[in-house]
């Protein structure tokens, strides 16, 4: 009798583990609904919308907002993005979104399209730019932000309740900002290839602008934070502005193919550090390793074979770059960090915006490489196929929609099992649209921020801080390094969400057999 009990028993494990194996083999090859990734991605950004919305605003639990922005000063400054969970409206990192998904839409435009989104991706970049344009009052004026950090983060209140102060603070000829202008006239340059097509009135118009900010930017040198210091302890400019100058040099190259500035990214390249500095990170802050990406792309082409010296020391760093993320470099100092599950890992805050721009480089460069055929040289001569570049950026896309040790998606609002309690005034706090009496600035606080249940609006599509480097994450309203999500964190997904969507649809993604094999091999 014990005998067959015994038998029983083991039948049954056997049972259970074959069907985990099966289990596990159809998860894989199922993979993740990177259609519905893609889709809510572009929702975000109609949640952070400041200014009038319009009739077609798909977020319904949001409300017009900093209506006034500008009036203090004489010019309006109504619209534009939150970049967070706060209502201060900066200008750096507004513009680094902007290119983002402008870079984005111009590689992958017809994937996105054919996933039914090119329109909201559209509406996303031009709801930026059409402020910038505003922001844009003389050409060597440029309002840099509205609002401050400091008296914003006193209060807790909904965007569309705002007490705080709105003071409006530009940069000019007597107090330079030459990062700020620069990412602004990249932004713009960007976006004017993106309505080039559709909208060539509106293309021709935000490559004006995007000309004289370069300008501006270039003529009176200097960074914006020493011009505006309220921005100092958010968003200040580490990397200087030499190379927010030759990113935005580049933009306008690829935008007008008028080779002044080419020379510019050429003749700057080592005195400006395009081609000295090799780093591990793509932020807001340093643009370098995507000047440096794109940079490389010239190589192929005929008409760039005059600079191949210089073009070649971009790729150099370029492909440091991206060895990196790989950890094929020598020397832990020379790699991104990983967690114990293999998340990209730069430092403590807001990790998640370094995963989103790397991923999104090394899916551009294994584009890049697979259409040259060509492969990824680290040290020691290792050689990576494109197929494995991308591999691994899926891995990091995956990581962030479940397949981590936490099973949550960190991509808000995807799936059944993310973060519910993101730190996000507007979300934290009953709507607006349900509830138009108004919440005092220490009144939410003491209400909503404090309030341990789950958020009442979902802010979709916000990719937060994320876990920390032992992959572990606690969903807590007042734990901003991991649950406050950023514009720039988002950005850079929706175009990698519909590249990986179209090899999805193609069966081009870890071949069944493949992922048995794996599976298998595993247990």
């Amino acid at each position: 009798m014990e005998e067959k009990n015994q038998l029983a028993f083991f039948q049954h494990c056997w049972f259970c583990f074959l069907f985990l194996i099966v289990y596990t083999i159809s998860y894989t090859v199922q993979g993740f609904d990177y259609a519905d990734a893609l889709s809510k991605s572009l929702l975000y950004f109609e949640a952070q919308r400041s200014g009038r919305l319009p009739y077609n605003q798909r977020v319904s639990w949001r409300d017009h907002s900093g209506l006034t922005d500008g009036l203090e000063q004489g010019v309006d400054l109504v619209g534009g993005y939150y970049d967070a969970g706060d209502h201060v409206k900066f200008g750096l990192p507004m513009a680094f979104t902007v290119t983002m998904l402008s870079w984005g839409a111009r590689e992958y435009r017809e994937q996105i399209a054919e996933a039914g989104e090119l329109e909201h991706t559209m509406e996303a970049i031009k709801w930026g730019t059409d402020y910038f344009i505003k922001a844009h009052t003389n050409p060597n004026v440029l309002w840099a932000e509205v609002g401050d950090g400091d008296t914003d983060h006193y209060c807790w209140q909904r965007p569309e309740d705002m007490t705080t102060s709105r003071q409006a603070y530009k940069v000019d000829e007597q107090n330079p900002g030459s990062d700020l202008a620069g990412e602004t006239a990249a932004a713009m340059a960007a976006a004017s290839i993106v309505f080039r097509e559709t909208n060539p009135h509106y293309s021709h118009l935000l490559l004006h602008h995007a000309q004289e900010l370069f300008e501006f930017g270039d003529k009176y040198r200097g960074k914006y934070d020493v011009s505006v210091g309220v921005v100092k302890s958010y968003y200040a400019s580490v990397s200087g502005y030499m190379d927010e100058l030759l990113w935005a040099a580049m933009w306008l190259y690829k935008a007008t193919d008028n080779k002044q500035y080419l020379e510019y990214v050429i003749s700057n390249a080592h005195s400006f550090g395009g081609i000295g500095w090799a780093i591990t990170e793509f932020s807001w802050d340093v643009k370098y390793a995507g000047l440096q990406v794109l940079a490389s792309k010239f190589l192929v082409e005929e008409k760039h074979k005059v600079h191949a010296d210089t073009l070649q020391q971009y790729r150099s760093k370029a492909e440091f770059f991206m060895c990196s993320c790989l950890n094929k470099n020598n020397g832990s100092n020379n790699n991104v960090g990983l967690t114990p599950a293999g998340l990209l890992y730069v430092r403590q805050w807001n990790n998640m915006q370094y995963v989103s721009t790397a991923t999104f480089l090394l899916t551009i460069y294994s584009d890049f490489l697979n259409n040259t055929k060509q492969k990824l040289t680290c040290n020691n001569g290792v050689t990576i196929s494109p197929e494995e570049i991308l591999g691994f950026a899926k891995s990091q896309i995956d990581y962030i929609l479940g397949s981590n040790p936490m099973n949550m998606s960190y991509l808000v609002g995807y799936g059944t099992n993310y973060p519910k309690r993101v730190h996000h005034r507007g979300a934290s706090m009953v709507s607006y649209r349900e509830n138009k009496g108004f919440i005092g600035c220490t009144q939410g606080y003491d209400n909503w921020y404090s309030n341990e249940g789950p958020n009442p609006n979902v802010v979709v599509g916000a990719l937060v801080g994320g876990p920390d480097f032992e992959d572990k994450f606690e969903d807590r309203r007042n734990n901003y390094m991991q649950t406050e999500a950023c514009t720039y964190n988002t950005a850079p997904l929706v175009a990698v969400f519909a590249k990986l969507l179209e090899l999805q649809n193609q069966n081009l993604l870890v071949p069944e057999s493949e992922s048995a094999s794996l599976m298998v091999a595993s247990f």
